[in-house]
């Protein structure tokens, strides 16, 4: 197994079915069964379901027929229970794996018994026994970690933990179990560890964290990997997380190769493609898209990956209500999930539609929420998108310290991340406010002559901003001193042709 592990992809499952026959041709059944079975279960992991279970169902004959028992009974229970769970079965792939748990007990044998337990530990996650689940996957890390199991079953624990920890958006167990496994591999540099799903789960996590040039490497090799021939299942989300890459740092032309080469591949492009349609000013197209992409997934899970996408293109459509609704459903499926990146992305999107609707003193509340849960996570991105946000809160308010400091801090990480985009965006807020400094107007002056040009009375700008009536009068008198006006129509329309609002 040492040579497979050396090995790339296509030549270790070579070597896996050497080892077979040889174990076979001396007559060594149990391990002949062993290497069958694992020969299977890669098969089955690469998309080649028919030869896969045909090396299983080999295993549990020879087995039979030799009328074994011993800890290779256990392993065969595996694809089971995994059959059950991926039919909704739960209850039932949980019992098949105690069942192989109990028979890896048995025997003493430490890598069925890691192998089953973690996933009795996912299977317990999609009941909606969360902290049990939680608690058997932390505890199979440590055993991967610690060396309590082979080189083999280190490899498969880690790849199937990370990525039960991305359908279910504990990021932080996520980034905490990857740099363990890092370590872990850096005493074993010749070994290839990371051969399926996982590598993306990987680049993903890095890029969560801010180490955006490593996780670019590692999707790269992710794509070349896993095209084959034939092409590995996870090749269409290796080529998406390459093009979420290439989109966060302006590189447009090769975001749009990632992501049609994904669809290709059989993964859905999105929301990715929008998102680069809203970066390019095609909003109408973004809209268009992210409204039927959403329309179309039913699964809550599924639906958190679009909802923090559909909130940023409705909001730059102008269609607040649409961003509200789709804020709300997304806090409704974080406060269900428990999961704290999925309330980061929730308190966010929520703040940014506030703050779109003008109820700034409410977003810089559910902002400062987001922001402590990214920092909580090490979402280096997140966190400085949210601070961009603080910060035009901040000046809004006529807070012009913190929101320079707010600003500054946001951009500083965007230059280290390379995040062209966002840095566009922010020269695009500095002629905004530049813009609004026109007249000599302060923030808070601006919004104010802002809500007095939709129409609002005194009271209604008091209600709007917390403050009394006569605060509101005597900032309305400084506007019209200011820009040389001596009525609301005439402040109005002065409001218009300075594009003020």
């Amino acid at each position: 197994m040492v040579r497979f592990l050396l090995s790339t992809d296509n030549s270790g499952l070579g070597v896996m079915e050497e080892a077979h026959h040889t174990f076979l041709a001396r007559g060594d059944v149990r391990r002949a069964a062993k290497i069958a079975y694992s020969l299977g279960m890669n098969l089955v992991n690469r998309g080649e379901n028919a030869s896969g279970r045909g090396w299983i169902a080999r295993a549990g004959r020879l087995l039979d027929e030799a009328e074994l028992d011993c800890p290779e009974r256990g392993y065969l229970l595996i694809p089971t229970a995994i059959q059950a769970a991926q039919a909704g079965d739960l209850e039932t792939a949980v019992a098949i794996f105690r069942e192989a748990i109990q028979i890896g007990k048995r025997f003493g044998d430490s890598d069925l018994v890691t192998l089953a337990r973690q996933g009795e530990g996912r299977v317990l996650i999609r009941t909606g026994a969360r902290d049990a689940g939680f608690a058997i996957i932390d505890e199979m890390m440590v055993s991967v970690t610690s060396g309590d199991v082979s080189p083999v079953v280190a490899g498969i624990v880690y790849c199937s933990l990370i990525d039960a920890l991305h359908e279910v958006y504990e990021m932080r167990r996520a980034r905490d179990w990857t740099a363990a496994m890092e370590r872990w591999c850096d005493g074993q540099p010749d070994l290839v560890m990371y051969r399926g799903e996982c590598m993306v789960h990987h680049a993903h996590t890095l890029q969560i964290g801010g180490q955006w040039e490593k996780a670019q490497e590692e999707s790269a090799k992710a794509c070349a990997r896993f095209l084959g021939p034939p092409p590995h299942p996870a090749a269409g989300s290796a080529f998406y997380q390459e093009g979420e890459l290439h989109r966060l740092t302006g590189r447009f032309a090769e975001a749009e190769t990632a992501y049609v080469q994904a669809g290709a591949l059989g993964r859905n492009p999105q929301p990715g493609l929008a998102l680069l349609r809203l970066a390019q000013g095609r909003v109408d197209s973004a809209r268009t898209t992210i409204k039927r992409v959403l329309g179309e997934s039913r699964d809550p899970m599924e639906r958190a990956a679009v909802l923090p996408a559909c909130v940023d293109i409705m909001i730059e459509s102008g269609d607040l209500d649409g961003a509200r609704s789709a804020a709300s459903e997304l806090v409704a499926i974080a406060a269900e999930s428990g999961s704290a990146y999925l309330r980061g992305l929730g308190s966010q999107a929520t703040g940014a539609t506030l703050l779109a609707a003008g109820e700034v003193p409410a977003a810089l509340q559910e902002l400062r929420a987001a922001r402590r849960l990214w920092q909580d996570l090490d979402a280096v991105h997140h966190a400085a998108q949210a601070r961009v946000l603080i910060g035009v809160a901040c000046h809004r308010l006529g807070d012009t310290d913190s929101a320079v400091l707010e600003l500054d801090a946001a951009r500083k990480v965007f230059m280290q991340l390379g995040a062209e985009p966002d840095l566009a965006r922010m020269d695009e807020l500095e002629r905004k406010r530049t813009r609004d400094r026109v007249g000599g107007l302060t923030g808070r002056e601006v919004e104010l002559l802002n809500l007095l040009a939709t129409g609002k009375t005194n009271r209604e700008i008091a209600e709007h901003l917390v403050i009394s009536e006569k605060t509101v009068a005597r900032h309305v008198s400084n506007i019209f001193n200011k820009i040389g006006v001596s009525s609301r129509a005439a402040a109005t329309a002065y409001a218009y042709r300075h594009d003020l609002v």
